[in-house]
């Protein structure tokens, strides 16, 4: 198996510390706007399913079990999101601390 190959960058790419933690919590925001869409978009799909009345009860459970899925695919992508926010957070600290220039 062989190493991977990383190619080279023109022109490079420099960033402060604090530049890249900034990148960083841009990142998560971004990310939790679009977990946002998603939930929206999961809640207008039930309104019209529901205000359309003609659902059986198969249908509405497994528009109940879609829904599940979703949930937990955001709960568990919001989990993620926190461990990443908790290390920016300690990431800027340790910059605080070491009284690095902002």
């Amino acid at each position: 198996m062989s190493l991977p190959h990383i190619p080279n960058i023109t022109p490079p790419i420099s960033l402060t510390r604090s530049e890249t933690i900034n990148l960083l919590l841009a990142s998560i925001a971004q990310e939790e706007i679009g977990l946002a869409h998603i939930l929206k978009a999961e809640g207008e799909t039930f309104r019209k399913v529901m205000d359309a009345g003609s659902s059986t009860l198969k249908d509405c459970l497994q528009i109940n079990e879609s829904l599940n899925r979703t949930l937990r695919s955001v709960v568990k992508s919001q989990m993620l999101l926190h461990f990443k926010l908790e290390d920016v957070l300690l990431l800027d600290a340790a910059n605080r601390s070491e009284g690095k220039p902002q």
